[in-house]
């Protein structure tokens, strides 16, 4: 029998291998010479740098950057075990999470800190980069992530523009002089779920500048001044990526991304699916198994554990899931490639006692190993 074991973080209690293990176990209680994969899952935001660096055997490299309202932060990126790929999120740099909510401000908030991340990695000689761009406190269009890799933002007076949502309106040249020459000889995938333009209605202002700080009655502006860099931005580059799907992610990093550094924006799950070389082990697999904390319609909608089973079921795969708990809704999972799944809480407990790391462990083996008796 051919396993493939690929469960998401139950987040503050088990990581993506430490579940994935513990399902391992379940199985080989039942079927001892089974062959059973384990592999990292993450969906390209929160936990995607850790789940790769523990899953694929990489490692951390630490570093004081610019956070989003200037002060500096301790941030890390992940290098994989084949030395060549660096694997990033962004909130580590200008996370929402670094800011409390009273002094969270899109009009100062700057992507800087992202920017110190690339560059010191390019300086130390990787050119391939995976970077998840979700969970911003920011809403500059990447413009202080492409000023620490050397691009220039200037006003009509030559001046530097400055940082922040405040500086995208008095933006009136480009200049890609001092731009990092080794970034032309870099790939950037990026990790994003969402298909959001940069500007108007269903940009990034209008559609998450609320949660980032941005009252209603500034909103008009900050999206008009967004238009006026996409416009100087297309005149410099020639081409205008204002409406490409996802170029309003994480504030416009999307948009940045794209014109600046040619990326390739790239559903979460996909890209970590691939990096992961999930297609080579699913070719051999019968029975796949996923999951998450918590097993609901949002993860119907495409959360990683349905990912893997539209993916899985590509090769003919059964695919069973676990989850600390389960909603309703959670039914229409079966109708997006799971075919089975079960809570694995096994008795009445607080919800503290059921995180439990080691409690958690034991519940996921347990439940694993009762449904392949069944099996």
């Amino acid at each position: 029998m051919d396993v493939m074991v690929l469960i998401d973080s139950f987040k503050g209690s088990m990581t993506s291998m430490e579940a994935g293990n513990a399902a391992r176990d379940g199985v080989l209680r039942v079927y001892p010479h089974a062959n059973v994969t384990v592999r990292p899952l993450a969906d390209g935001g929160e936990g995607t740098t850790d789940a790769l660096i523990e899953g694929l055997g990489g490692r951390k490299v630490e570093l004081s950057v610019t956070g989003p309202m200037g002060s500096r932060v301790k941030a890390y990126y992940g290098i994989l075990a084949d030395e060549k790929t660096v694997v990033m999120e962004m909130a580590q740099a200008a996370g929402i999470t670094l800011v409390e909510e009273a002094q969270r401000n899109p009009g100062k908030a700057t992507t800087y800190g992202v920017g110190e991340m690339i560059r010191d990695a390019v300086s130390r000689g990787y050119r391939k980069f995976i970077i998840g761009i979700g969970g911003s406190a920011t809403n500059d269009g990447g413009i202080g992530m492409l000023r620490a890799l050397g691009v220039k933002f200037l006003t009509k007076d030559g001046e530097e523009a400055g940082e922040g949502a405040d500086a995208l309106g008095k933006i009136h040249f480009v200049s890609l002089e001092h731009l990092m020459p080794e970034l032309k000889e870099c790939d950037f995938q990026i990790a994003c779920d969402v298909t959001n333009p940069l500007c108007g209605e269903k940009g990034a202002t209008y559609i998450y500048g609320k949660q980032k700080g941005i009252r209603e009655e500034e909103m008009p502006r900050i999206d008009a001044d967004m238009k006026h860099y996409a416009a100087i931005t297309a005149e410099r580059i020639g081409v205008d990526y204002a409406a490409r799907e996802g170029a309003g992610a994480a504030g416009g990093m999307g948009y940045a991304f794209i014109s600046y550094l040619g990326a390739r924006l790239v559903p979460g799950i996909e890209l970590i699916l691939d990096v992961i070389h999930f297609e080579e082990e699913a070719k051999k697999a019968q029975i796949v198994l996923t999951g998450e904390g918590r097993l609901d319609l949002q993860t119907a909608m495409g959360k990683a554990p349905v990912g893997v089973a539209r993916a899985a079921k590509k090769y003919g795969c059964k695919v069973i899931a676990f989850a600390g708990s389960v909603t309703k809704e959670a039914t229409a999972c079966n109708d997006n490639g799971i075919d089975a799944f079960f809570p694995i809480v096994r008795g009445v407990c607080t919800l503290e006692e059921a995180m439990q790391r080691e409690k958690a462990m034991e519940n996921l083996t347990d439940s694993v190993e009762q449904v392949f008796r069944l099996l």
